[in-house]
């Protein structure tokens, strides 16, 4: 069995929508796609994340926009990427000083908009917010070592992504430390159904294939 970790994004979930339609894609084959809902504050959520590698071994983490962090910081494996949001952690510790009022932290979860069902609960508080630089750091440093040890990193960015224009999706910070090992399509940042049967299932495969 092939197993792929699928670390999904900011308030996302175990019903997130790319994970569901890849485990449906590879319904009946031998590949496994495992998404479980983990913490919002990143310490937290980088443990849950380590106890399920050491759990599950998987052959391949993907990780979806905000959660492409935490996916850095697991050690060891290839790394595929969607919407990687590399300049998501400066923002959110900026966001502390206005989650330290009632009012500042109800428009947070209007401008986030969390969803109900197996989905991450957005604590926007300063004592969260203000860890997400560290969460970085720790994030760049793991990924130094598996650059040196020559494990492969893939992303996929979509034209029309409008976290671009926030500083949240950065492909410079991409290029900087990963250089161009990455491809753009024709979408969102929330990459449409097609691109995941197109592009995102064929790199799956090919990731997975490299490891045998």
């Amino acid at each position: 069995m092939n197993l792929v970790l699928y670390i999904h994004g900011m308030g996302g979930g175990g019903d997130s929508r790319i994970p569901r339609l890849l485990s449906e894609h590879f319904r009946g084959t031998d590949i496994r796609v495992v998404v479980r809902t983990y913490s919002f504050n990143p310490e937290e959520g980088a443990a849950q994340i380590a106890s399920w590698v050491e759990e599950l071994h998987p052959g391949l983490i993907i990780g979806e926009s905000l959660g492409a962090i935490q996916a850095l910081r697991v050690g060891g494996l290839p790394h595929l990427f969607v919407s990687p949001s590399l300049g998501a952690p400066a923002l959110l510790y900026k966001l502390r000083v206005v989650s330290r009022f009632a009012i500042g932290r109800w428009y947070l979860h209007r401008l986030f908009r969390p969803k109900e069902g197996d989905r991450q609960a957005l604590l926007f508080t300063p004592e969260v917010l203000e860890k997400y630089p560290a969460h970085w750091e720790a994030a760049q440093a793991q990924a130094r070592k598996d650059l040196a040890a020559g494990l492969p990193f893939f992303a996929f960015f979509g034209t029309k992504d409008h976290y671009k224009k926030s500083g949240v999706v950065q492909l410079p910070l991409w290029r900087e430390f990963f250089g161009d090992t990455y491809q753009e399509y024709e979408g969102t940042h929330f990459m449409e159904e097609e691109y995941v049967q197109s592009l995102l299932v064929p790199k799956i495969r090919e990731m997975l294939a490299l490891q045998k």
